[in-house]
């Protein structure tokens, strides 16, 4: 598949344009980039404006076939110069986010362009400083238009960032459906409910568990962890970075994948066995339950039955979760629903 672009590396080359033009009067198009392992790509320029004062330039992001919130969008860098001494100075420009909480990578105040982006635009722009006879003392003001809107399908307003998106990226490489984005925001997640100081967190595999779980332990919303499929990143960061208390709440087939030992809970990585589920209950059942068409039709078979098949993959999840854990001082709790949102298992 095909590999894309992230907002760090298309603010990049905004700015190495503008700055550019700014000190030459010329944008060069396309432009070239230093990215992480050497990677040197050209990115065409989709606007340009140049005053007296500032220059900006502006490149559509291409994800790939990623299918990235962000794919399409336009990233622009307003570059003006900076007080005498100052070096490099991000601004958030309309669309781009604003740190409002702790525990993330940023200062609160901050605009929410991560610190890789803002090394990889501090060594561009000083690059073009050494080349045109710049200073390097540069206001950058990075903006993306309808950049707020489309923050609201991302995890920013959840972390505590607001006012639009954050330039995002560590490599340069959007890589497609690696995930990548999914997980870092469950780890800043983490990183915010710990600087919160929150002693209990969630980790839910969809909205209809998170509101379940929220509704039960009156938990915050910063205190509810965007885990989706992703059981193994939630419970492997925790085990570095552990909170005194954790549930995990999901829907009977996922965590049933819990309990037979997957960490990763999609329905293309991994599979409902159903001969674990028809060992969780007595053997006149077991039959019925390894040749039921789905979890869902397992569970309303031992339901029937009055056979509590829910706590009891509820406590194999659980075992599951300690077991990567590996004695992190977390106490952990398990909360199984259906698809109506009842709850049908917990443990303890």
């Amino acid at each position: 598949m095909r590999y894309g672009w992230t907002t760090g590396a298309c603010a990049t080359a905004a700015t190495t344009a503008a700055y550019t033009a700014l000190l030459t009067g010329e944008f060069p198009d396309p432009v070239e980039v230093l990215l992480p392992k050497d990677r040197r790509p050209s990115f065409a320029l989709a606007t340009e404006s140049l005053t007296a004062g500032s220059a900006s330039a502006g490149v559509i992001k291409d994800a790939g076939d990623d299918p990235d919130v962000t794919h399409g969008a336009l990233i622009v860098s307003t570059v003006s110069a900076g007080e005498p001494g100052s070096g490099v100075t991000f601004r958030a420009g309309p669309g781009v986010g604003t740190v409002t909480l702790p525990g993330l990578p940023l200062a609160v105040g901050e605009p929410a362009i991560n610190p890789v982006p803002r090394r990889l635009m501090t060594e561009a722009v000083g690059r073009v400083a050494a080349e045109h006879g710049g200073s390097g003392d540069v206001v950058v003001e990075i903006s993306i238009p309808d950049g707020e809107e489309l923050a609201r399908r991302t995890w920013n307003p959840r972390l505590g960032i607001l006012g639009g998106l954050s330039v995002l990226g560590t490599t340069g490489v959007v890589v497609p459906y690696s995930c990548s984005a999914w997980i870092d925001s469950i780890r800043r997640g983490v990183d915010v409910a710990r600087a919160l100081g929150h002693e209990h967190v969630a980790g839910a595999t969809g909205s209809t568990s998170e509101r379940v779980v929220a509704e039960l332990y009156g938990l915050p919303e910063t205190a509810l962890l965007d885990m989706g499929d992703f059981a193994g990143a939630v419970l492997k960061y925790l085990r570095r970075h552990p909170v005194p208390r954790l549930t995990l709440a999901g829907g009977f087939a996922k965590f049933s994948k819990l309990a037979a030992g997957h960490l990763d809970l999609h329905s293309q990585r991994s599979q409902v066995d159903l001969r674990l589920l028809a060992s969780l209950v007595p053997e006149s059942l077991a039959s019925s339950v390894t040749e039921a068409n789905t979890a869902l039709h397992a569970l309303q078979l031992a339901q029937a039955a009055g056979v509590p098949i829910g706590d009891r993959v509820a406590e194999r999840a659980r075992a599951t979760a300690l077991d990567v854990l590996a004695g992190a001082k977390i106490e952990v709790d398990v909360v199984v629903i259906d698809r109506a949102g009842t709850i049908v298992g917990r443990c303890p």
